[in-house]
């Protein structure tokens, strides 16, 4: 059985973390959202907070949004969560509805419309989204090598990105000159 001095312990540990994430959030957190960037529970931590007026709460799409006791970075952080919540989104996008060969025909159909740093760049991305072993899932996908996929996440990391070439300057082919007789 634990003792009430440890839950109390216990609770200020979840608490003190809880407290400076919601203060130095853009956005605020929901619960939900704090528990997992923090894995644990925070249900009661942030409403101690809330009742000792260490951080405000408010009612947002239906769910207490956790903001900072201080006026302007609150409403900075409301203004950044109305933004980020009209951003339409899927419900869920692991649940597609259309079948997944007509999802691998799609991707595929987009992927063959782009150029070269296009088509680097959009298996980085998809590579970031999938984690650990992403490039050689996409590779294969994508009839790439998995260092053409590496070499888009890093460029997308280090935003090293030609905006008006597919090439750096000086990349590939030398032009070739037509041998004309004299």
């Amino acid at each position: 059985m634990v003792s009430c001095d440890r839950l109390v312990l216990a609770g200020r540990h979840v608490a003190e973390p809880a407290e400076s994430f919601v203060n130095r959030s853009p956005r605020g957190f929901f619960a939900d959202e704090l528990a997992r960037a923090l894995h644990v529970d925070v249900q009661d931590a942030l409403h101690q907070l809330a009742q000792q007026r260490r951080v405000t709460r408010q009612i947002v799409s239906g769910l207490y949004l956790y903001t900072a006791i201080d006026r302007t970075v609150q409403q900075g952080q409301l203004l950044t969560r109305r933004d980020v919540e009209a951003v339409p989104t899927l419900v869920d996008a692991s649940v597609p509805e259309v079948s997944e060969e007509e999802l691998k025909a799609s991707i595929l159909l987009f992927y063959s419309l782009l150029d070269e740093q296009q088509r680097r760049l959009y298996a980085g991305l998809e590579s970031l989204k999938l984690g650990r072993g992403g490039d050689r899932s996409l590779a294969d996908f994508l009839d790439l090598d998995p260092h053409t996929v590496a070499r888009g996440r890093q460029q997308l990391l280090a935003q090293d990105v030609e905006v008006d070439r597919a090439r750096k300057a000086g990349g590939g082919r030398r032009r070739v000159e037509k041998k004309r007789p004299k």
